[in-house]
């Protein structure tokens, strides 16, 4: 079957992340993202996409040019569409969501309490752009700290419990958004088999 090419999201799952920011003045800020990666495996550098660049968020990490990515599990579906609500920028979805506010350790904004991981981030660039007439904008930052749930990561190997987190996840139909999760397959391949000599020439920044 063909589809229009914009239906993309009918066939890629995709992440659901929390982005927290605060206001210039000092109001708290969270709003579901789903378009965001992260650039290359040795850089520090995540990026986010936002259509339409007078959302909140986006104005929060123009002017503060810091942000929390908070990765959620799937308990935390019924929170997507409170933060989702277009609200006045008075308006805290902290509150609005009944969402815990969690202390971050090297910036200002708080991450939200009850994810399985956090990414404190600064502002690195902005690239905004039109297409088709209508905005959008790529944020690129810089991970500045990265925590995780100590009950879902294992600090010998890297790897982490995909099923005890139960990351939240998503899917799109013409009707709306089908969340989802992911599954451990139990099935493992090195970096190192991708090059002929067997050698990950990343490994030693893992050390």
């Amino acid at each position: 079957m063909q589809l229009k090419n914009f239906k993309r999201e009918s066939i890629i799952p995709l992440p659901v992340t929390f982005i927290s920011t605060v206001s210039e003045d000092g109001v708290g800020n969270v709003a579901p993202y789903s378009c965001l990666m992260p650039i290359l495996r040795p850089f520090d550098l995540i990026c986010v996409a936002t259509a339409g660049v007078m959302r909140d968020t986006f104005n929060n990490i123009k002017s503060q040019e810091e942000f929390v990515v908070n990765l959620p599990g799937v308990d935390m579906m019924d929170k997507v569409i409170p933060t989702a609500k277009f609200v006045p920028p008075e308006v805290s979805e902290f509150e609005l969501a009944e969402l815990v506010e969690k202390p971050s350790k090297t910036i200002k904004t708080p991450g939200v309490d009850g994810c399985y991981a956090w990414m404190e981030c600064k502002l690195h660039k902005i690239v905004a752009e039109e297409y088709d007439n209508f905005p959008y904008a790529l944020v690129l930052a810089k991970v500045v700290h990265l925590e995780v749930r100590d009950d879902i990561y294992n600090a010998e190997n890297g790897s982490w419990d995909v099923e005890k987190a139960n990351p939240l996840m998503m899917t799109e139909s013409n009707e709306g958004m089908h969340f989802c999760t992911v599954k451990d397959m139990d099935f493992f391949e090195p970096y190192g088999a991708m090059f002929p000599n067997g050698k990950d020439p990343l490994a030693g920044m893992y050390k």
